[in-house]
């Protein structure tokens, strides 16, 4: 047992700064050491540093403060069951899983916004900007929002979002011309091409065309797309 820790030094040992060992104290997740009567530095103990750890590794799994000072109560009780922790860690699993879609629905609604940006010139021609501005594009993940982005999803269920690398191209006028030729392909949502970074975004329904098919688009046009095979 590592004897008289100050707190500086329990910090270090547990991977966290001092005010987060002091912002524990204040919710109540470990005891704050008494002081000596001597006065001087107050002294942590081995025990202190792994709670700390404990409540870390929790933390990094998605428990938030309330749960870990659950997940302490059980963790101290000698007549707990493992069932009692698997169930906490089941509602949270759970928790997550909704979390994942929502996220999943919210890339889905970007990936729109983002294919059709034009991608330069005025900032009153920019659709991610007017999607704002009106609130047609999701914010955040409460009740409004999310319908907004089931919404899009739905919509666009199938699309998705492809990047290729294009090379030969030798002005704006051949980003515009690579445009025109994905554009023309059945299934595209959205293309847009920038001869400054020599790649083609495009936003496609992959159920009525593939990449390969977009790929040799290109290709037809007499440029090419490293990486993907004729």
């Amino acid at each position: 047992m590592t004897p008289g820790l100050t707190i500086s030094r329990a910090a270090v040992l547990a991977g966290v700064g001092v005010e987060t060992i002091r912002f524990y104290e204040r919710r109540g997740l470990i005891k704050q050491p008494s002081r000596p009567r001597n006065g001087g530095y107050r002294f942590y103990d081995d025990a202190v540093v792994d709670r700390i750890r404990f409540i870390r590794q929790a933390q990094e799994l998605g428990f938030s403060l309330r749960e870990v000072k659950d997940l302490l109560s059980l963790r101290a009780d000698p007549a707990a069951d493992c069932g009692d922790v698997q169930r906490q860690a089941l509602v949270k699993r759970e928790e997550v899983n909704r979390k994942i879609v929502q996220l999943q629905q919210i890339r889905a609604a970007l990936d729109e916004l983002i294919a059709s940006c034009p991608g330069g010139g005025a900032l009153r021609a920019c659709t991610i900007i007017g999607a704002l501005n009106t609130g047609h594009a999701a914010t955040g993940c409460g009740p409004t929002s999310t319908a907004r982005v089931q919404e899009r999803t739905k919509k666009g269920r199938h699309v998705k979002t492809a990047s290729f690398k294009i090379e030969g191209m030798h002005c704006d006028g051949c980003a515009r011309t690579i445009e025109a030729l994905i554009s023309a392909e059945p299934g595209v949502r959205k293309a847009a091409v920038s001869f400054e970074t020599r790649e083609a975004r495009i936003l496609f329904d992959p159920q009525t065309v593939s990449e390969d098919q977009l790929a040799a688009a290109i290709r037809n046009g007499g440029y090419s797309v490293p990486g993907r095979s004729p």
